[in-house]
């Protein structure tokens, strides 16, 4: 699991490798990721876009842009959490995604929060030392 607060908004990932949904023989490998969002402030705040980087095994990197998250722009009041679940399809059998949300208070002020970067291993990966 990884987690990383900004702007006392916490945001917590668990990716998970879907081997049914995976077919190592063509190259194509699947995580779903589970995503809770908690607003630790004392103000309520919209999730307005969301921006993430994916890297693959050979360095590929794609960028992904947009509004909301699986087709929400949630609201979040003090105390409340927001969980959503999402997946990614690589060529590789490992990766890494990082990103960020743009957030919005009832003013008008924008902000934006990280997302922790997080691992995409498959049980196909062989074991690589940094």
């Amino acid at each position: 699991m990884y987690s990383k607060t900004t702007h006392q908004i916490r945001v917590t990932v668990q990716p998970q490798y879907l081997d049914q949904q995976s077919r190592p023989d063509e190259n194509h490998y699947v995580w779903a990721y589970s995503i809770e969002i908690s607003n630790e402030g004392a103000g309520d705040v919209q999730l307005l876009n969301r921006h993430w980087i994916i890297t693959d095994g050979r360095g590929q990197v794609q960028e992904v842009k947009g509004p909301g998250v699986v087709g929400e722009q949630p609201v979040l009041h003090p105390g409340d959490s927001f969980t959503y679940t999402s997946g990614c399809p690589l060529a590789t059998p490992s990766g890494i995604m990082a990103g960020r949300y743009e957030m919005e208070t009832p003013d008008g002020e924008r902000f934006w929060v990280d997302v922790p970067a997080f691992s995409l291993d498959s049980p196909y990966q062989g074991i690589v030392l940094n």
